[in-house]
């Protein structure tokens, strides 16, 4: 067998190469055992900067009372709970996740938060929505879409699901293109980050896992051209702190 072959049956997970149909197992191990402490390790390693990121992502998808909203892999619901009061009583979000844990933890959150009435709650795998086409004024996907086994898939159904005139936000971790900061930012995320998800949440590989996974996402020009290919159109992307994150858009027209 050649390498292509192999590779054509495996995927990264971190720096590892498994089976392609592994990996949404092994991910969901990972946010299963980091669920009960996953806000807190959040504020913690992002030293809060995550809120921020997400505000920033909400500002840029322009909701208007009434529109429906997709939010995948919405985890404990960040996005979701920015994004319900501005589409209001008559619009709504549809928060979703592939773990069952993590979706669990997101729902009571908007409970505690009063959030009832404008928001479902859906456990899907984001390469497979069921969903009819053109059901979503706005998608969006917030630290989420390198964890996916098949990223094109998943984009283009992203695209499938939304309205003409809507668009699709990535909110991911990218590459830092402030070059002479990158020994500091990996020392951060191959030694500090490990050592703190086992103080804090007990789990030391999921933080590796973490870190690894960031490497092997697409930087900002790959993830825009992986966008286009889907079949979305004006694609962009807007760093923020230095590139560590990036806010990818694309329209369906």
């Amino acid at each position: 067998m050649t390498n292509n072959a192999r590779d054509d049956d495996t995927i990264d997970f971190g720096y590892q190469r498994v089976p392609r149909d592994e990996k949404a197992r092994r991910v969901g191990e990972v946010f299963s055992s980091v669920a009960g402490r996953y806000d807190l390790m959040n504020d913690l390693m992002s030293a809060g900067l995550h809120r921020l990121w997400k505000r920033q992502t909400v500002a840029m998808a322009h909701l208007r009372p009434g529109q429906c909203v997709l939010d995948l892999a919405a985890g404990t619901g960040d996005l979701t709970q920015l994004m319900a009061p501005k589409v209001g009583r008559h619009g709504q979000v549809v928060m979703t996740d592939i773990n069952e844990t993590m979706l669990a933890e997101g729902r009571s959150r908007m409970i505690d938060a009063g959030l009832v009435s404008t928001i479902d709650y859906a456990r899907v795998n984001a390469e497979a929505l069921p969903f009819p086409a053109a059901s979503f004024d706005r998608v969006t996907i917030a630290f989420g879409l390198r964890n996916v086994t098949d990223k094109a898939k998943a984009l283009a159904e992203m695209r499938r699901v939304l309205r003409p005139g809507g668009f699709v936000l990535v909110l991911e971790f990218s590459h830092l293109y402030i070059k002479p900061l990158q020994p500091l930012y990996d020392t951060y995320s191959f030694q500090v980050l490990p050592r703190m998800g086992r103080a804090i949440a007990g789990d030391a590989e999921s933080y590796r896992y973490l870190a690894e996974s960031i490497r092997m996402h697409p930087d900002q020009a790959a993830l825009r051209d992986l966008m286009r290919d889907a079949g979305l159109e004006d694609c962009d992307y807007t760093n923020l702190s230095g590139g560590i994150v990036a806010i990818h858009r694309g329209y369906r027209y």
